[in-house]
């Protein structure tokens, strides 16, 4: 009896060990990269191939192609499959979870931050729409999208936000009531960008709802392929006038 309660013990106590071993080999080591990106959103930045896109991979290979030195950082990794491109694997981190809020990510960013490292860019992606979804208070939203800018600011005085103005989603669910919420969000995200712009912290708006349409999606709000490329294009025309040489 005596033998096996040690055993156990022992087995515990190595499963433990492992277990501590395996996180340690997750934790990602902070990026030195003259140009830290953070793609900061829900559902349309993590994506979920094959039923859905997010941008990323897009928008990876157009700085890729055009020989930009820059690290995609997060705490999370995708891993589905993606092909290499110019023989190099994809950058899989970001900070994008499926279906969270503004005040879900408001309440987790400085978290975020201190384990992956203060990005010098941030793409905001879709500010609200989740809110917009479940019908949350719009007030809140706003005041959470506000808040998010500022601890992004306080992190890092010099960041560079680029804030969506969304890309709606499919026409059969853009009634009345979320058709003037994204009206009114475009607006007002606007207004934001100009408040919160600073001498050193450029906040700028990106408009992915123009020329977007239903045969960008791949659902009733999440990008396929050709929207996915959409949506990294219009981030690349204006990275290219951000990042460091």
């Amino acid at each position: 009896m005596k033998w096996t309660i040690q055993f156990l013990v022992f087995g515990i106590a190595l499963l433990f060990l492992q277990s501590c071993d395996k996180e340690e080999d997750s934790i990602k080591p902070i990026s030195d990269s003259i140009n830290k990106i953070m793609p900061l959103g829900a559902s349309r930045v993590e994506g979920n191939r094959p039923d859905y896109e997010s941008f990323r991979y897009e928008l990876w290979k157009d700085l890729v192609e055009n020989d930009w030195a820059f690290d995609f950082i997060g705490t999370q990794t995708d891993e589905a499959s993606y092909p290499t491109f110019n023989e190099i694997d994809f950058d899989a981190d970001h900070e994008g979870r499926g279906g969270w809020t503004s005040g879900e990510i408001l309440n987790e960013l400085e978290d975020w931050i201190a384990q992956s490292g203060t990005p010098d860019i941030v793409l905001f992606s879709s500010p609200g729409g989740n809110d917009a979804l479940q019908n949350l208070p719009y007030d809140q939203t706003i005041s959470n999208i506000n808040a998010i800018i500022d601890l992004l600011q306080t992190q890092n005085p010099d960041v560079t936000i680029i804030v969506e103005l969304l890309a709606p989603g499919h026409s059969d669910i853009m009634v009345n009531e979320l058709n003037n919420y994204f009206t009114q969000i475009q607006e007002d995200l606007v207004n934001i960008a100009a408040e919160q712009n600073t001498a050193s912290s450029q906040v700028i708006t990106v408009d992915m709802f123009t020329g977007f349409s239903d045969n960008l999606l791949a659902d009733d709000v999440h990008y396929n392929e050709a929207g996915a490329a959409f949506v990294a294009d219009r981030y690349y025309d204006i990275l290219v006038d951000i990042l460091e040489d």
